[in-house]
Order: structure tokens, then C-alpha cells, then sequence
């Protein structure tokens, strides 16, 4: 007992301790401010000092006025469908991508990974895609951002790793029942691969959820925008006119800088909702893959 306690308080794994609370704290507290600004009463908002994490009395008129504005929930539904759907479609094609790149005998493989890569380097611009975009007759249709980059190169790379170590004795054993390559990739690439799989998704996810660029070229009436580009025209670029016009609540009594804090807070929550659901499978992913033969 005395050498497994030695051992727990060695010098280097209390550096190592202190080194990642430090940097727990730095990305605590400031979320802690912004939501404790969010939730406080806006008249003692300005009172509060520099990263403080308690609110000033509880308040929530920021979320009443948010959550009345339907603008605000209509882009919040955009958002999240966006990523659902988009997620989904994504680790579809790029699962079948994958699978189909690792089955021997695959005519032009090679060639076939030299124009994935080359195609991860070589983007096409903005403008280029805008007129593809129009062309196909999606602008303003929250479907361009679901189809949009479905497959991303490096996370089929990824994705093809843990393919290669699937047992080929267990392909062969389906195929002599009469499986075919659906049925394969569906009973038995997808079950053994969950850790790939839900990893991928939350990279999936993560970019489709904070994606506002693109959204804000391609989605540019009010009822097809997403909660991104809503969060940037209010937080950065400071315009509250739509917040005023789709809003039943009195701005005067409000605070802008809870009110952004608020804003920043729904955001945020949903996403890192996220990541404690698939935490365990993340962190399995990344040792997996890192693991040599």
C-alpha cells in the first residue's frame, strides 16, 4: 500500500495535476462569467468585476427576451437540423467511402485517394461554390448546408485506419452465408467500429453546429438563417434591430452585455451537451488510433 501510495504522489504527476487544473480553470471560468452574466439582474451587471462567476441577484429576462424573439428559435431549429441531418449524411457517405477504399481489389484506388487528397488541398473558392450553388437552385435552402462537404478527407483517412483492422475471417463467414456488401458494411463494419464512428460524428457535428460563414452566403433570408449567423450579427457586430423587432419584451430594461452573455450560453449549451455523451468513445478513438503494430 505504501509503494501504490509513493508512487500516486510522485513529483511529476503533481506537475502534471497542477499543469491541467490551471488549464481547466482557464476554460471554466470564463463560461462560469458568461453565464453568471447571463442570469444576473441586468441593473447589477455593471457592477460586476473583471472574471467574476457569481450573478448579481437572478434574473432571467436576457432568456424571456431571447426565447420570445422567433427569429431566434426559428435559426435554432435551422441549426440543429442542420447538424442532425448533416452529421448523419455524413458519417453515411464517408462510412461507405471507407469501407469501399479498404475492400481488395477495388478498381483505381490509388488513383481514387490521390484526387481525395488532392482535392483536400485544393478547395474550391467561395465564389465557385456560390454559383454551383445557384445553379443547382439551393440558395436560401437550409438542404445546401446539410449536403455541403459531406465527406471530409481526413476524417476518411481516419475512418479507413480502423476499417483495415476489421477480421477478414468475419467478412468471410458473411459473405459464405449469403451476406452481400450492404449487409456487411451495415451488420459488421458498423458494430465493431462504434468508437471511429461516434468520434468522427462529433468532429461531424462540431463543424456543421459552429459553421456560419458559408450559412450566411447561401442562407440569406431571415427564416432560413441559423443561430451562428444570428449570434455574429448581434454579439460582434453589435445589431440589436432584430432582437427589437421580433421581440414582446422591454429593451429598456435590459442589459446588451448579459444579453449577449445569454445569447453566447444557448449557443454553447447545445454542443457541449454533446460531449460527455460520446467523451468515452472520443478518448477511445484517439488511443486506438495512435496504437502501432
Amino acid at each position: 500500500m505504501r509503494e501504490k501510495k509513493s508512487r500516486r504522489l510522485r513529483p511529476e504527476k503533481v506537475l502534471i495535476r497542477l499543469f491541467l487544473s490551471v488549464v481547466a480553470l482557464v476554460i471554466i471560468i470564463p463560461i462560469l462569467n458568461i453565464l453568471a452574466k447571463s442570469i444576473s439582474d441586468p441593473r447589477r451587471v455593471p457592477f460586476m468585476e473583471g472574471w467574476q462567476f457569481w450573478p448579481e441577484g437572478v434574473d432571467f429576462v436576457n432568456y424571456k427576451l431571447i426565447f420570445s424573439n422567433r427569429l431566434v428559435l426559428r435559426s435554432f431549429a435551422n441549426s440543429l437540423f442542420i447538424t442532425a441531418a448533416g452529421t448523419a449524411l455524413s458519417l453515411l457517405v464517408t462510412g461507405l467511402a471507407a469501407y469501399a477504399m479498404t475492400r481488395p481489389g477495388l478498381p483505381l484506388k490509388r488513383l481514387l485517394m490521390v484526387f481525395f487528397i488532392v482535392m483536400m488541398i485544393f478547395e474550391p473558392s467561395i465564389i465557385q461554390e456560390y454559383f454551383v450553388v445557384k445553379n443547382l437552385g439551393l440558395l436560401n435552402n437550409v438542404w445546401i448546408m446539410v449536403l455541403y462537404n459531406s465527406v471530409n478527407v481526413y476524417y476518411l483517412v481516419l475512418m479507413m485506419r480502423f476499417f483495415e483492422q476489421t477480421p477478414a475471417s468475419l467478412i468471410e463467414a458473411a459473405k459464405i452465408d449469403g451476406a452481400g456488401e450492404f449487409t456487411v458494411f451495415l451488420r459488421i463494419f458498423l458494430p465493431l467500429n462504434k468508437i471511429v464512428l461516434m468520434t468522427v460524428g462529433m468532429f461531424y457535428a462540431v463543424v456543421r453546429w459552429n459553421e456560419y460563414f458559408r450559412s450566411s452566403v447561401f442562407l440569406q433570408t431571415r427564416d432560413g438563417t441559423v443561430l451562428q449567423v444570428f449570434l455574429r450579427q448581434f454579439v460582434v457586430e453589435g445589431d440589436s434591430t432584430t432582437l427589437a423587432a421580433y421581440s414582446n419584451v422591454d429593451l429598456t430594461a435590459i442589459n446588451v452585455s448579459s444579453l449577449k452573455a445569454a445569447t453566447i450560453v444557448i449557443v454553447m449549451v447545445p454542443i457541449l451537451a454533446v460531449y460527455p455523451l460520446i467523451l468515452k468513445y472520443y478518448t477511445g478513438g484517439v488511443m486506438a488510433g495512435g496504437i502501432k503494430e
